[in-house]
């Protein structure tokens, strides 16, 4: 099991939100955006932030760094780490199973990422076998695209999914994030889509709208 840093907004949650960090990060990296995020009528949240494992990456020149899996080149979605990809995965599907052992149905979880944190919540979410309340995509794009076509589950053929990405993202350029939320729609997904004037970032405006999209999955679940 992946270490996390883990919070809490009140007492015996019933509620779990785990968000994947990106490249080169770790389970802290977001931590400060709980205060900015959670609204006084959610219920009782706990937020789970794994840390990644560290790993050799090939565009660092081989120096190891946490990532959910290796980045070949600056073609991110042509040259893709399926392996890495779907080591992640299981490793998300892990963090599921132990909130359910907490007392957590997966119909109030939560899977978020950024980057390449997005791309693995994205990748785990559609082919979770259970029904999860909701999957959210930051400045990001889907990985092993063509694979998920015949691997996405049903159980969560409407789950809600919220996308994010910077106009000027330099990183990830906003068209992979287009074209993964076409994709996405042309399946039959609920994608609610956003883009910002930023890089490769959080700016204040999109945790709003973030905070909306919690709101409305978060008073189903």
């Amino acid at each position: 099991m992946l270490e996390c840093v883990e919070i809490e907004t009140a007492p015996r949650p019933r509620h779990a939100v785990i968000w994947l960090h990106g490249l080169g990060a770790d389970g802290h990296d977001f931590q400060p955006i709980v205060p900015q995020l959670v609204r006084p009528e959610w219920p009782p949240l706990r937020f789970v932030f794994p840390h990644a494992p560290v790993r050799p990456i090939t565009l660092n020149n081989g120096l190891p760094m946490r990532a959910w899996y290796d980045i070949a080149g600056f073609d991110l979605a042509q040259r893709q780490d399926e392996p890495g990809i779907r080591t992640s995965i299981g490793a998300v599907d892990a963090l599921i199973a132990r909130e359910v052992e907490r007392g957590v149905p997966v119909s109030n979880i939560v899977l978020i990422g950024f980057s390449q944190g997005g791309a693995v919540a994205l990748a785990a979410g559609l082919r979770h076998a259970q029904k999860l309340a909701g999957i959210v995509a930051l400045s990001t794009y889907l990985p092993i695209a063509d694979r998920t076509t015949n691997e996405r589950h049903a159980a969560n053929a409407a789950t809600p999914i919220f996308m994010a990405h910077g106009a000027f993202d330099p990183v990830v350029p906003q068209v992979l994030g287009e074209r993964s939320r076409d994709q996405l729609r042309a399946w039959g997904f609920a994608v609610d889509w956003h883009s910002y004037p930023m890089a490769h970032q959080v700016c204040p405006l999109e945790i709003e709208d973030l905070a909306a999209f919690m709101t409305a999955i978060l008073g189903d679940a």
